[in-house]
Protein backbone atom coordinates (compact mmCIF):
# COMPACT_ATOMS: atom_id res chain seq x y z
CA UNK A 1 0.00 0.00 0.00
CA UNK A 2 1.18 3.56 -0.71
CA UNK A 3 2.56 5.24 2.38
CA UNK A 4 4.70 8.16 3.44
CA UNK A 5 5.75 10.00 6.57
CA UNK A 6 3.76 13.06 7.61
CA UNK A 7 5.25 14.94 10.58
CA UNK A 8 6.71 11.74 11.99
CA UNK A 9 3.58 9.64 11.53
CA UNK A 10 3.18 6.88 8.95
CA UNK A 11 0.36 7.75 6.54
CA UNK A 12 -1.58 4.94 4.91
CA UNK A 13 -4.82 5.41 3.05
CA UNK A 14 -7.62 3.00 3.87
CA UNK A 15 -9.38 0.56 1.61
CA UNK A 16 -12.63 2.28 2.54
CA UNK A 17 -11.33 5.61 1.23
CA UNK A 18 -10.24 4.12 -2.06
CA UNK A 19 -13.46 2.11 -2.44
CA UNK A 20 -15.49 5.26 -1.81
CA UNK A 21 -13.44 7.17 -4.38
CA UNK A 22 -14.03 4.48 -7.03
CA UNK A 23 -17.72 4.43 -6.17
CA UNK A 24 -17.93 8.18 -6.70
CA UNK A 25 -15.92 8.06 -9.93
CA UNK A 26 -18.20 5.42 -11.39
CA UNK A 27 -21.35 7.31 -10.35
CA UNK A 28 -20.71 10.16 -12.78
CA UNK A 29 -20.20 10.47 -16.52
CA UNK A 30 -17.34 12.92 -16.07
CA UNK A 31 -14.82 14.43 -13.68
CA UNK A 32 -14.00 18.11 -13.13
CA UNK A 33 -10.62 18.89 -11.56
CA UNK A 34 -10.22 22.28 -9.86
CA UNK A 35 -7.64 24.07 -7.73
CA UNK A 36 -7.45 27.32 -5.76
CA UNK A 37 -7.54 30.77 -7.34
CA UNK A 38 -4.16 32.28 -8.27
CA UNK A 39 -2.74 28.73 -8.43
CA UNK A 40 0.87 27.92 -7.59
CA UNK A 41 3.01 25.05 -8.83
CA UNK A 42 1.56 22.51 -6.41
CA UNK A 43 -2.02 23.38 -7.37
CA UNK A 44 -1.29 23.16 -11.09
CA UNK A 45 1.06 20.17 -10.90
CA UNK A 46 -1.21 18.12 -8.65
CA UNK A 47 -4.27 18.91 -10.77
CA UNK A 48 -2.53 17.95 -14.01
CA UNK A 49 -1.07 14.83 -12.42
CA UNK A 50 -4.55 13.62 -11.48
CA UNK A 51 -5.93 14.74 -14.85
CA UNK A 52 -3.50 12.55 -16.80
CA UNK A 53 -4.03 9.55 -14.50
CA UNK A 54 -7.81 9.64 -14.95
CA UNK A 55 -7.58 10.33 -18.71
CA UNK A 56 -5.25 7.35 -19.06
CA UNK A 57 -7.77 5.25 -17.12
CA UNK A 58 -10.49 6.14 -19.63
CA UNK A 59 -12.51 8.73 -17.72
CA UNK A 60 -14.00 11.84 -19.29
CA UNK A 61 -12.13 14.68 -17.57
CA UNK A 62 -11.99 18.48 -17.67
CA UNK A 63 -9.58 20.70 -15.76
CA UNK A 64 -10.30 24.30 -14.79
CA UNK A 65 -9.23 27.19 -12.60
CA UNK A 66 -11.25 30.30 -11.82
CA UNK A 67 -8.30 32.61 -12.50
CA UNK A 68 -8.26 34.14 -15.97
CA UNK A 69 -4.47 34.31 -15.90
CA UNK A 70 -2.24 31.37 -14.97
CA UNK A 71 1.45 31.31 -14.01
CA UNK A 72 3.33 30.74 -17.25
CA UNK A 73 6.27 29.20 -15.36
CA UNK A 74 4.39 25.90 -15.65
CA UNK A 75 3.34 26.03 -19.29
CA UNK A 76 5.90 23.30 -20.06
CA UNK A 77 3.65 20.73 -18.36
CA UNK A 78 1.57 18.50 -20.62
CA UNK A 79 -2.06 19.58 -20.49
CA UNK A 80 -1.37 23.13 -19.24
CA UNK A 81 -3.22 24.53 -22.25
CA UNK A 82 -6.25 22.41 -21.31
CA UNK A 83 -6.84 24.39 -18.10
CA UNK A 84 -9.98 26.49 -18.65
CA UNK A 85 -11.43 29.25 -16.47
CA UNK A 86 -14.93 27.78 -16.64
CA UNK A 87 -16.66 24.54 -15.72
CA UNK A 88 -18.48 23.00 -18.68
CA UNK A 89 -19.60 19.66 -17.24
CA UNK A 90 -23.02 20.07 -15.67
CA UNK A 91 -23.12 16.80 -13.76
CA UNK A 92 -19.63 15.63 -12.87
CA UNK A 93 -17.67 14.55 -9.84
CA UNK A 94 -15.64 17.52 -8.58
CA UNK A 95 -12.05 16.94 -7.45
CA UNK A 96 -10.52 19.95 -5.71
CA UNK A 97 -6.73 20.03 -5.29
CA UNK A 98 -4.60 22.06 -2.89
CA UNK A 99 -7.38 24.27 -1.53
CA UNK A 100 -7.87 24.60 2.22
CA UNK A 101 -11.42 25.90 1.89
CA UNK A 102 -14.12 25.78 -0.77
CA UNK A 103 -14.33 29.56 -1.07
CA UNK A 104 -10.76 29.64 -2.46
CA UNK A 105 -11.89 27.71 -5.53
CA UNK A 106 -13.98 30.59 -6.86
CA UNK A 107 -16.65 28.59 -8.69
CA UNK A 108 -20.16 28.09 -7.33
CA UNK A 109 -20.17 24.40 -6.42
CA UNK A 110 -23.51 24.36 -4.60
CA UNK A 111 -25.04 20.92 -4.73
CA UNK A 112 -21.95 19.32 -6.31
CA UNK A 113 -20.24 16.26 -4.82
CA UNK A 114 -16.61 17.06 -4.02
CA UNK A 115 -13.48 14.99 -3.42
CA UNK A 116 -11.07 17.16 -1.44
CA UNK A 117 -7.35 16.35 -1.92
CA UNK A 118 -5.03 18.60 0.06
CA UNK A 119 -2.21 19.02 2.59
CA UNK A 120 -3.07 22.26 4.40
CA UNK A 121 -3.53 22.24 8.17
CA UNK A 122 -6.29 24.80 7.74
CA UNK A 123 -8.36 22.50 5.50
CA UNK A 124 -12.05 22.59 6.49
CA UNK A 125 -12.94 19.05 5.28
CA UNK A 126 -15.53 20.38 2.85
CA UNK A 127 -15.69 17.27 0.66
CA UNK A 128 -17.97 14.27 0.56
CA UNK A 129 -14.61 12.48 0.62
CA UNK A 130 -11.62 14.20 2.23
CA UNK A 131 -8.16 12.97 1.29
CA UNK A 132 -6.31 15.47 3.45
CA UNK A 133 -2.93 14.93 5.09
CA UNK A 134 -1.92 18.12 6.94
CA UNK A 135 1.79 18.75 7.04
CA UNK A 136 2.61 16.65 3.96
CA UNK A 137 5.29 18.26 1.81
CA UNK A 138 2.87 18.87 -1.09
CA UNK A 139 -0.61 18.02 -2.29
CA UNK A 140 1.04 16.01 -5.06
CA UNK A 141 2.45 13.47 -2.58
CA UNK A 142 -1.05 12.97 -1.15
CA UNK A 143 -2.60 12.55 -4.60
CA UNK A 144 0.14 10.21 -5.84
CA UNK A 145 0.12 7.78 -2.91
CA UNK A 146 -3.66 7.70 -2.87
CA UNK A 147 -4.07 7.04 -6.61
CA UNK A 148 -1.07 4.82 -7.37
CA UNK A 149 -2.80 1.79 -5.84
CA UNK A 150 -5.82 2.32 -8.12
CA UNK A 151 -4.44 3.38 -11.49
CA UNK A 152 -1.33 3.47 -13.64
CA UNK A 153 0.69 6.67 -13.17
CA UNK A 154 1.82 7.82 -16.65
CA UNK A 155 5.01 9.75 -17.37
CA UNK A 156 3.25 13.09 -17.83
CA UNK A 157 1.65 12.69 -14.39
CA UNK A 158 5.05 11.95 -12.86
CA UNK A 159 6.43 15.13 -14.45
CA UNK A 160 3.52 17.19 -13.11
CA UNK A 161 3.74 15.70 -9.60
CA UNK A 162 7.52 16.26 -9.49
CA UNK A 163 7.02 19.90 -10.51
CA UNK A 164 4.45 20.29 -7.74
CA UNK A 165 6.87 18.76 -5.23
CA UNK A 166 9.70 21.13 -6.17
CA UNK A 167 7.35 24.10 -6.06
CA UNK A 168 5.90 23.54 -2.59
CA UNK A 169 9.07 22.19 -0.99
CA UNK A 170 11.00 25.18 -2.40
CA UNK A 171 13.38 22.71 -4.01
CA UNK A 172 13.58 20.47 -0.91
CA UNK A 173 14.29 23.28 1.55
CA UNK A 174 11.17 23.47 3.77
CA UNK A 175 10.90 21.87 7.20
CA UNK A 176 8.24 19.45 5.90
CA UNK A 177 10.84 17.91 3.57
CA UNK A 178 11.95 14.51 4.89
CA UNK A 179 13.35 11.21 3.63
CA UNK A 180 10.01 10.21 2.15
CA UNK A 181 9.98 13.40 0.09
CA UNK A 182 13.06 12.03 -1.63
CA UNK A 183 11.55 8.55 -1.92
CA UNK A 184 8.55 10.18 -3.59
CA UNK A 185 10.91 12.03 -5.94
CA UNK A 186 12.73 8.79 -6.72
CA UNK A 187 9.49 7.02 -7.63
CA UNK A 188 8.55 9.87 -9.95
CA UNK A 189 11.97 9.78 -11.60
CA UNK A 190 11.57 6.02 -12.06
CA UNK A 191 8.28 6.79 -13.82
CA UNK A 192 9.99 9.17 -16.24
CA UNK A 193 10.26 12.58 -14.57
CA UNK A 194 13.56 14.26 -15.53
CA UNK A 195 14.89 16.20 -12.48
CA UNK A 196 17.43 18.37 -14.32
CA UNK A 197 15.02 19.26 -17.11
CA UNK A 198 12.18 20.17 -14.75
CA UNK A 199 14.41 22.22 -12.44
CA UNK A 200 15.83 24.11 -15.41
CA UNK A 201 12.38 24.84 -16.84
CA UNK A 202 11.13 26.06 -13.46
CA UNK A 203 14.12 28.25 -12.59
CA UNK A 204 15.66 29.45 -15.84
CA UNK A 205 12.81 30.39 -18.17
CA UNK A 206 11.63 33.66 -16.63
CA UNK A 207 10.82 36.78 -18.68
CA UNK A 208 12.91 39.95 -18.28
CA UNK A 209 9.88 41.68 -16.74
CA UNK A 210 10.08 39.40 -13.70
CA UNK A 211 13.66 40.48 -12.95
CA UNK A 212 12.67 44.11 -13.30
CA UNK A 213 9.85 43.52 -10.83
CA UNK A 214 12.27 41.83 -8.43
CA UNK A 215 14.51 44.91 -8.60
CA UNK A 216 11.55 47.10 -7.60
CA UNK A 217 10.75 44.82 -4.67
CA UNK A 218 14.35 44.67 -3.44
CA UNK A 219 14.60 48.45 -3.65
CA UNK A 220 11.67 48.65 -1.21
CA UNK A 221 13.20 46.23 1.33
CA UNK A 222 13.18 47.40 4.95
CA UNK A 223 14.16 45.72 8.22
CA UNK A 224 12.08 45.82 11.39
CA UNK A 225 12.08 44.49 14.96
CA UNK A 226 15.84 44.47 15.44
CA UNK A 227 16.46 43.22 11.92
CA UNK A 228 14.46 40.02 12.45
CA UNK A 229 11.68 40.93 10.01
CA UNK A 230 12.13 42.02 6.40
CA UNK A 231 9.35 43.64 4.40
CA UNK A 232 9.08 44.36 0.67
CA UNK A 233 6.28 45.70 -1.44
CA UNK A 234 5.14 45.59 -5.05
CA UNK A 235 2.61 48.21 -6.12
CA UNK A 236 0.21 48.32 -9.05
CA UNK A 237 2.53 50.90 -10.56
CA UNK A 238 5.45 48.46 -10.29
CA UNK A 239 3.48 45.80 -12.17
CA UNK A 240 2.50 48.34 -14.83
CA UNK A 241 5.99 49.82 -15.31
CA UNK A 242 7.73 46.45 -15.59
CA UNK A 243 5.01 44.72 -17.60
CA UNK A 244 5.19 41.77 -15.20
CA UNK A 245 2.23 39.54 -14.44
CA UNK A 246 0.99 39.14 -10.88
CA UNK A 247 2.63 35.70 -10.79
CA UNK A 248 6.07 37.29 -11.21
CA UNK A 249 5.89 38.04 -7.46
CA UNK A 250 6.23 34.30 -6.72
CA UNK A 251 9.54 33.65 -5.02
CA UNK A 252 10.30 37.32 -4.35
CA UNK A 253 9.54 36.98 -0.64
CA UNK A 254 12.34 34.40 -0.31
CA UNK A 255 14.98 37.08 -0.90
CA UNK A 256 14.14 38.77 2.38
CA UNK A 257 14.48 35.47 4.22
CA UNK A 258 17.97 34.98 2.77
CA UNK A 259 19.37 37.75 5.00
CA UNK A 260 21.36 36.48 7.98
CA UNK A 261 19.44 38.33 10.71
CA UNK A 262 15.96 37.81 9.26
CA UNK A 263 13.60 35.23 10.75
CA UNK A 264 10.43 36.34 8.92
CA UNK A 265 10.16 37.83 5.43
CA UNK A 266 6.98 39.54 4.24
CA UNK A 267 5.92 40.65 0.77
CA UNK A 268 2.97 42.98 0.18
CA UNK A 269 1.69 42.83 -3.40
CA UNK A 270 -0.95 45.29 -4.56
CA UNK A 271 -3.26 43.42 -6.93
CA UNK A 272 -6.35 44.72 -8.71
CA UNK A 273 -8.84 43.93 -5.98
CA UNK A 274 -6.82 43.55 -2.77
CA UNK A 275 -3.42 43.29 -1.09
CA UNK A 276 -1.80 39.85 -1.21
CA UNK A 277 0.49 39.31 1.80
CA UNK A 278 3.05 36.48 1.70
CA UNK A 279 5.00 35.36 4.77
CA UNK A 280 8.06 33.10 4.89
CA UNK A 281 10.10 32.12 7.92
CA UNK A 282 13.05 30.20 9.28
CA UNK A 283 11.32 27.70 11.55
CA UNK A 284 8.67 30.09 12.92
CA UNK A 285 5.00 29.17 12.55
CA UNK A 286 3.70 32.04 10.42
CA UNK A 287 0.50 30.15 9.54
CA UNK A 288 -0.98 31.19 12.91
CA UNK A 289 -0.22 34.82 12.17
CA UNK A 290 -1.75 34.55 8.69
CA UNK A 291 -4.82 32.85 10.15
CA UNK A 292 -5.42 35.80 12.47
CA UNK A 293 -5.82 37.93 9.32
CA UNK A 294 -8.21 35.45 7.67
CA UNK A 295 -5.56 33.49 5.78
CA UNK A 296 -3.55 30.35 6.41
CA UNK A 297 -0.95 28.05 4.92
CA UNK A 298 2.01 26.14 6.28
CA UNK A 299 4.35 26.61 9.21
CA UNK A 300 7.07 28.38 7.22
CA UNK A 301 5.02 29.58 4.24
CA UNK A 302 1.67 31.28 4.67
CA UNK A 303 -0.31 34.27 3.53
CA UNK A 304 -3.55 36.18 3.39
CA UNK A 305 -5.45 38.66 1.24
CA UNK A 306 -7.00 41.83 2.60
CA UNK A 307 -8.39 45.17 1.48
CA UNK A 308 -6.66 48.38 2.51
CA UNK A 309 -3.40 50.29 2.18
CA UNK A 310 -0.04 48.55 2.38
CA UNK A 311 1.38 50.85 5.07
CA UNK A 312 -1.60 50.33 7.40
CA UNK A 313 -1.59 46.56 6.87
CA UNK A 314 2.16 46.44 7.49
CA UNK A 315 1.78 48.38 10.74
CA UNK A 316 -0.88 45.98 12.04
CA UNK A 317 1.07 42.90 10.94
CA UNK A 318 4.32 43.98 12.54
CA UNK A 319 2.47 44.74 15.76
CA UNK A 320 0.87 41.30 15.64
CA UNK A 321 4.27 39.62 15.15
CA UNK A 322 5.78 41.63 18.01
CA UNK A 323 2.92 40.83 20.40
CA UNK A 324 2.89 37.13 19.46
CA UNK A 325 6.33 36.60 20.98
CA UNK A 326 7.51 34.36 18.12
CA UNK A 327 10.72 36.39 17.77
CA UNK A 328 11.65 36.18 21.47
Amino acid sequence: MGRFIDEGEVVEFTKEQRDRFLELLNSYKGVTILSHIRPDGDAIGSSLGIYHILKEAGFKVEIANYSKELPQDFKFLDGFSKIKNRVDFKDSLIIVCDSGSIDRVGFDLSGRVIVNIDHHKSNTDYGALNIVKPGAVSTSIVAYYFLKELFKVPKNSAKAFYTALLSDSLFFSTSSTNKDSFEFAKELVDLGANPAEIANLMKNQKPLSSLRLLAKALDSLKLHLNGKVATMKITKEDFAKTGASEYARDGVVEYGKSLATVSISILFAELDDKIKVSLRSKGIDVSKIAKSFGGGGHKEAAGFEVNGKIDKIKEKLLEKIKDSGVLD
